[in-house]
């Protein structure tokens, strides 16, 4: 008998998937720029102007890379209008570059479904994509919310370091209270990264648990199964 036919994925998607594939590294070249040249910005208060204005320069250029490579996206998947909302994820990512790092989740989602055998390698890596974009993301949040309550009246924010301290404590969903932001988008910014980082952070340790839990199955199975005669 005839197996079940597979469908072709149609021409259009063929091409999206391709641009994917071929824009995956230059893009991630581009978040790091961004990520470098606002890390310039908030923190570089004693370089020259012309200095902040080539940052903004690069922030500006890498913002438009972005843009074209979502509507690039947007125009080889075929969904017209719909494609905004369909793909959340990607419209939040274009609107806040700085959440870059959390397109490693789908990643993690696609690997969970997969019922094979388990590969250290595999899990591994997206244990270290997890934890690199939990980093990144925690480093963008400090230098937002460092940005905004440097200056405001009655912040207990007063250098990177506050901020820093502020946002790990919130990703690690501790909390300490010493350290909080006053104005409306530094609280913001630390209520995405209760959500983004806790789930970065689960897809550390749910690959892990999966792994090792998967293994212990196999590891069962061998040892239950009777000897060969």
């Amino acid at each position: 008998m005839l197996g079940p036919m597979r469908t072709r994925p149609a021409p259009d998607q063929r091409r999206r998937h391709r641009w994917e594939h071929r824009t995956e590294l230059p893009l991630a070249a581009a978040s790091l720029v961004f990520l470098g040249a606002y890390a310039a910005r908030v923190l570089g208060h004693g370089l020259p102007q012309y200095v902040h204005d080539l940052c903004l320069a690069l922030l500006l250029g890498c913002w438009l890379l972005f843009g074209i490579d979502y509507v690039v996206r947007w125009r080889l998947s075929g969904e017209g209008a719909l494609f905004w909302a369909r793909h959340g994820l990607s419209t939040t990512i274009l609107l806040l570059p700085l959440l870059r790092p959390l397109r490693v989740v789908p990643v993690y989602e696609a690997i969970r479904r997969r019922q094979r055998r388990p590969r250290l390698n595999l899990y591994a890596r997206v244990m270290s994509y997890a934890g690199l974009s939990t980093a990144l993301i925690g480093f963008s949040g400090a230098l937002t919310v460092y940005a905004v309550e440097r200056s405001a009246e009655g912040s207990t924010i007063q250098t990177f370091g506050d901020a820093v301290w502020c946002v790990c404590s919130t990703l690690a969903t501790i909390g300490y209270g010493d350290a909080v932001p006053v104005t409306f988008l530094g609280r913001l910014v630390l209520v995405a990264l209760m959500g983004g980082g806790l789930a970065l952070l689960g897809a550390v340790t749910g690959s892990f648990a999966s792994w090792l839990l998967q293994s212990f199955a196999e590891e069962d199975e061998r040892t239950d199964r009777p000897p060969a005669s």
